[in-house]
C-alpha cells in the first residue's frame, strides 16, 4: 500500500507547540475585535449637551440656537408685545428656523387657530412617535397675557421642555431644549430663559427630555478574558492572511515537531 495514500485521507495533526499558538492567536485576534466594535458603537452613539442661558428679549426677534453646532440656527423663540389702542398682549412663542425642521405639537385649548408648542415634562421620549407638525407660520404658541391678566398657554411659570426633529445631513434627529418661563408683574410680563438643549446623534433614535448622556456615552472597551503574550507581529501577519497564512504553518509544521522531539 502507496504510505501517501493513507496520509492524504487522514487530517494532518500539528505539533502541539504550533496548535497551541493558534488557540492563542484566535483569542487575541477575538479579543481585538470585541474591542474594536465596541470603541467604535461608543464613539458612534452619543448624546450632545449645552448648557445655556439664553435670555428671550421682548420684541428683540427671534433668538435662536444651534443644537448640533455647525454654524447654522435650527430653532428659536421669540417674545412679541403689541398694543393696540388701550389694549397690550405678549405672547410668547417657539419656531423651527428651517422648514425641514418641526417641534412637538399640542392643540391649544384658547384657539383652534393656534399650534401649541408640547410643554413636555422631565423624562418624555422624543422620537419617531413624537407628536411633530409642520410648523405654523407664526410659530409654535407657548404661553401669553393681555392687560386683561388673561393668560394663554401651558407654559405659565414652568421649566419644561421642547420636543425637536431636525435634519442633519439630510437625516432626521431629534432633541430638546428646557426653557424655564415665569410671569412678571411689571415689563416685560413674560420671561424666558433657555437654560439648555440637547440631540442624539445617531439618526433616527430618541431622545429622553432632560438627558445629558446615554449609556453608550459612558461605554468602555470589553477588556479581554485571557492572560496570554500579545503575539508576535510576523505571526499575525500570517493570521491576516487567512488560508494561505494557515498553508505556510502547516509546511512549517515537521520542522516544529522535529524541534518539540529533540
Amino acid at each position: 500500500m502507496n504510505p501517501y495514500s493513507r496520509r492524504s485521507k487522514t487530517p494532518a495533526k500539528l505539533a502541539d507547540s504550533t496548535q497551541q499558538r493558534l488557540n492563542m492567536y484566535a483569542l487575541a485576534a477575538g479579543a481585538a475585535g470585541i474591542g474594536v466594535l465596541a470603541l467604535s458603537q461608543s464613539a458612534a452613539a452619543k448624546i450632545v449637551y449645552t448648557p445655556a442661558n439664553l435670555k428671550i428679549v421682548q420684541n428683540g426677534g427671534l433668538i435662536t440656537f444651534d443644537l448640533n453646532h455647525d454654524g447654522v440656527a435650527d430653532f428659536g423663540l421669540s417674545d412679541k408685545f403689541s398694543s393696540v389702542s388701550s389694549k397690550w398682549f405678549d405672547f410668547l412663542r417657539a419656531k423651527p428656523t428651517k422648514q425641514a425642521n418641526e417641534i412637538w405639537g399640542a392643540a391649544c385649548s384658547f384657539s383652534s387657530r393656534e399650534l401649541c408648542a408640547g410643554a413636555l415634562p422631565k423624562g418624555t421620549q422624543i422620537g419617531p412617535k413624537g407628536r411633530f407638525q409642520k410648523d405654523y407660520p407664526a410659530g409654535e404658541f407657548m404661553y401669553g397675557l393681555n392687560i386683561d391678566s388673561y393668560r394663554y398657554g401651558a407654559w405659565r411659570n414652568v421649566t419644561r421642555y421642547l420636543g425637536l426633529k431636525f435634519l442633519i445631513k439630510g437625516k432626521i434627529h431629534f432633541g430638546w431644549a428646557r426653557v424655564k418661563v415665569s410671569r412678571n408683574d411689571l415689563p416685560p410680563y413674560v420671561r424666558a430663559v433657555v437654560t439648555g438643549y440637547a440631540y442624539e446623534t445617531i439618526p433616527g433614535k430618541a431622545i429622553i427630555a432632560g438627558a445629558t448622556k446615554g449609556p453608550d456615552d459612558d461605554a468602555q472597551p470589553v477588556p479581554a478574558t485571557h492572560t496570554s503574550p500579545t503575539p508576535e507581529p510576523a505571526t499575525l501577519s500570517m493570521l491576516a492572511l487567512g488560508a494561505p497564512g494557515l498553508s505556510i504553518w502547516r509546511r512549517e509544521d515537521p520542522v516544529a515537531a522535529t524541534s518539540d522531539r529533540n
